[in-house]
């Protein structure tokens, strides 16, 4: 639902706007990602500032995306419906 919304390519675009909402630094010391890796929960936000979904990705020192170099989806809201996945809130 997320990748068919084309959400990560609105952002890229700057057609949705981010907002971060939790981050924590530094990681916990069992994920997968070098040492000053941010983990961040980030909101998407459409030209009203209504969120439209939400993703946890790990920012890398270097500034790219860690683990598969692409944010992970936990909520998409789609015709005013609100789609969750499964959220970690231990990273």
């Amino acid at each position: 639902m997320f990748n068919e919304g084309g959400y990560w390519t609105k952002v890229q675009g700057g057609e949705l706007q981010q907002r971060v909402v939790a981050e924590n630094h530094p990681t916990s010391p069992r994920a997968p990602v070098p040492y000053c890796t941010r983990s961040q929960y980030i909101a998407y936000l459409d030209a009203s500032g209504q969120e439209v979904a939400r993703v946890h990705q790990y920012l890398l020192p270097d500034g790219n995306l860690g683990a598969s170099g692409r944010p992970d989806p936990k909520q998409v809201m789609q015709n005013g419906v609100l789609y969750m996945g499964e959220v970690n809130v231990s990273d």
